[in-house]
C-alpha cells in the first residue's frame, strides 16, 4: 500500500508541474506570439512599447519650420535634424495630425529615412503626444 502512495504523490506532483509550465508558456500556445503574459494578459508577444517605437528617433522638439523639425536629447547627440516632405505624415495623441499640431518642448518620436546622396534624415512618420496601446 505504501509504494502505491509514494507513486501516486509523484504521478501528481508531476502532473501539478505541468499545469504550471503549461500556464507560464500561455496556455500550451505561448512562445512567439500569441498566448499570456504577465498577470494572465493576452499578449502577442510583440505588441508592447518598446518594441513599436525600437527603430524611431526620440526627442525634445526644439525648432519647427515647413521643411524641417530639430530634436535635442537624442542618442546621436545635442541635435538632430529631419527634413519634411510632403508625404511625411504626423500623428498627435493617435490621431493623425499636422505640422502645425508641433509645439516646442514636444516629446517627439520620428520614422526617418536617410537619403543616401545627402546623408540627411527624412522624416516619414512623426508622432508626439499621447498613445495607447492595443487593450486586450
Amino acid at each position: 500500500m505504501r509504494p502505491q502512495r509514494i507513486l501516486l504523490g509523484l504521478v501528481i506532483a508531476l502532473v501539478g508541474f505541468a499545469a504550471v509550465a503549461a500556464a507560464q508558456r500561455g496556455h500550451g500556445g505561448g512562445g512567439a506570439g500569441g498566448g499570456y503574459g504577465p498577470l494572465g494578459v493576452p499578449s502577442t508577444g510583440t505588441d508592447t512599447a518598446g518594441n513599436k517605437f525600437e527603430n524611431y528617433h526620440y526627442g525634445v522638439l526644439t525648432k519647427v519650420d515647413k521643411d524641417a523639425i530639430v530634436l535635442t536629447k537624442t542618442k546621436a547627440g545635442p541635435e538632430q535634424a529631419f527634413k519634411l516632405n510632403k508625404k511625411t505624415k504626423f500623428v498627435r495623441d493617435g490621431k493623425d495630425s499636422s505640422l502645425k499640431s508641433l509645439n516646442i518642448g514636444d516629446d517627439v518620436w520620428v520614422d526617418a529615412d536617410e537619403n543616401k546622396k545627402t546623408g540627411d534624415l527624412i522624416a516619414r512618420k512623426v508622432i508626439t503626444g499621447v498613445f495607447l496601446m492595443p487593450s486586450y
